[in-house]
């Protein structure tokens, strides 16, 4: 559709909804960098600011999982699935933010959803990726010599939790240098405080695409500032 003088792509949440053949169709625009793109809706119900608890267990594409919105069970969609739908490099860095293309990134985590969902979004944004189930295998890349310029580790992992190898690897001769952030669906001010007691150098909500990103250049360029 015309979207302010410009051609604007439309996503569809799910592939059977049908558009308004007449009166007005309600779609949630978009922008960054000059570009929109409209996300089809069947209605907007109300506009809710509120802190979620979101239950990921969701494998539906653009279902990020569900979450208790005013006491009632709401669906969370993955915004970031629908604007990479509409443009490949949505999440590419821009011309003037090129510095970060080619770091190497560590993502550990235990879930293959969400080691699948950012690898590619990291990989789209000009980061080496390389993947870890677990702390174990991170440190198994350790001891083959592997490098990072930086470290993204969930909290929730069975065995060695993200507190406890962001302390191991602050404490490690070959790794203490790299900065390590921390990615959780827990966000309280007690559990960030924890964060930065082990050891990360930030902390970003996992549904964030777009604010790990931005915590991710803004901790290598405090790195290259400190070096």
């Amino acid at each position: 559709m015309q979207y302010r003088g410009k051609l604007m792509p439309l996503q569809k949440v799910r592939p059977d909804q049908k558009m308004a053949s007449e009166g007005r169709q309600a779609i949630l625009v978009f922008t960054d960098r000059g570009r929109s793109m409209g996300l089809v809706a069947d209605s907007i119900v109300d506009v809710v600011e509120a802190r979620l608890d979101v239950d990921i267990t969701s494998e539906t594409p653009g279902i990020l999982g569900s979450a208790i919105v005013r006491d009632k069970a709401t669906e969370i969609i993955d915004v970031g699935y629908f604007l990479t739908a509409a443009f490949e490099d949505w999440f590419a860095l821009s011309e003037g933010e090129t510095a970060a293309a080619g770091k190497r990134v560590l993502l550990v985590d235990d879930s293959p959803f969400f080691r699948n969902m950012l690898a590619p979004l990291l990989n789209m944004a000009g980061y080496r990726v390389t993947a870890a189930e677990n702390a174990a295998a991170a440190f198994r890349l350790r001891d083959a010599g592997h490098r990072f310029d930086v470290i993204v580790s969930d909290i929730e992992m069975p065995g060695m939790n993200g507190f406890e190898f962001a302390e191991a690897v602050r404490s490690d001769p070959k790794w203490g240098d790299i900065p390590v952030v921390a990615m959780s669906s827990r966000g309280s001010p007690e559990d960030i405080a924890r964060g930065r007691e082990a050891g990360f150098a930030d902390y970003v909500a996992k549904s964030d695409r777009s604010g790990l990103i931005e915590v991710l250049k803004e901790t290598l360029r405090s790195g290259e500032a400190a070096a």
